[in-house]
């Protein structure tokens, strides 16, 4: 298949997390114009922002897409609303969500739209999982490795690989 690299940051603090983001995976590898590449290990994580909730699984899968990045985002949007997802509280517990962290080295910034992910160098739940699979990934915005930034990243949450 031809097509871009992209990652998704994969997240879930309701009801079978693991199993959420298992389905929601499951979900991407079935999609039209989407091979799945690599899956990182799954990661227990403390909630960011909105520190009252149940801790978080997070992962990060590396993607090959025919689909323009906007289709992609309709697609993550799409799968989050077969799952459940639920948009009331922003920061808050949800069932899944799906975040398009890169797409190639675009840097796209629409009303609607923000690439790379605004956050994903802030944060220790995306960093280290994408670390795992793409250390060598240079973000677009920074012309930082994804192991340069996790390595000056000042985010001090816990986040410990799940062992299964």
């Amino acid at each position: 298949m031809n097509g871009t690299i992209a990652y998704i940051g994969i997240g879930s603090n309701l009801g079978e997390p693991i199993q959420n983001c298992r389905k929601a995976i499951e979900s991407l590898s079935r999609s039209k114009g989407i091979a799945l590449i690599t899956v990182s290990s799954f990661y227990r994580t403390e909630p960011v922002g909105i520190e009252d909730q149940a801790l978080f699984v997070n992962a990060v899968v590396e993607i090959k897409t025919e689909l323009s990045v906007h289709r992609l985002m309709q697609t993550l949007m799409a799968i989050e609303n077969e799952m459940g997802r639920i948009r009331d509280v922003k920061g808050g517990s949800r069932i899944i969500d799906l975040d398009l962290l890169f797409y190639g080295q675009q840097v796209i910034s629409e009303t609607d739209l923000i690439v790379p992910h605004p956050e994903a160098h802030r944060r220790r739940f995306v960093l280290e999982p994408l670390c795992e699979i793409a250390s060598y990934f240079i973000h677009p915005s920074f012309g930082v490795s994804i192991r340069g930034l996790k390595d000056r990243l000042c985010d001090q949450k816990v986040v410990e690989k799940i062992r299964e």
